[in-house]
């Protein structure tokens, strides 16, 4: 493995295929991140259009990390939230490449995404995760404070209810709003 890279991704078709095999190897292997399995490149594909579009105009920021020119891990941080939530960003789509994991590549990516967000004058992350082989440990290693369990929350993506675990965590100064 090379240096690894982070850098914000923009919607070229290269990119745009690269996340799409990237999201359905994440959850052929059981990733929760919003879809079922068998994910159709189609689905992926309309999916990363979308989002590098809102990214585009400023809604997200979605980060790549890069083992040479492959891309291997993706996190995005959600910024277009409603008028009475200009302080808040939220943590979305957290993937990693199965035989790119546990080498602190999503550690480096959420780092990432938190000095954006205060950047962008954001004083309070939120995210959610799948109880069920999610990222908790994660979150909670990087300061991200658990608010509680909601059971049956979503379908794990081969079948099956999984509950979401809420976490927090203040960030930057707290900007006067």
């Amino acid at each position: 493995m090379s240096e690894i890279k982070i850098k914000p991704l923009n919607g070229t078709p290269e990119t745009i295929i690269a996340l799409s095999v990237m999201l359905i190897e994440v959850v052929a292997n059981g990733g929760s991140v919003g879809f079922m399995h068998p994910l159709s490149p189609v689905e992926a594909i309309n999916f990363w259009t979308g989002s590098l579009a809102a990214a585009d105009s400023g809604e997200r920021i979605v980060l790549g990390a890069f083992d040479g020119d492959e891309p291997v891990a993706t996190v995005t941080l959600l910024l277009g939230l409603p008028p009475n939530q200009p302080h808040r960003a939220e943590i979305a789509k957290m993937m990693t490449r199965i035989n790119h994991r546990g080498k602190g590549i999503a550690k480096a990516l959420l780092q990432a995404a938190e000095r954006l967000a205060v950047e962008h004058k954001r004083s309070l992350l939120v995210l959610d995760t799948a109880q069920d082989e999610g990222a908790s440990g994660l979150y909670e290693k990087q300061g991200f404070n658990l608010t509680g369990i909601i059971p049956d929350y979503a379908l794990k993506p081969h079948g099956g209810l999984t509950a979401t675990m809420i976490y927090w965590k203040r960030i930057g100064a707290h900007y006067n709003i």
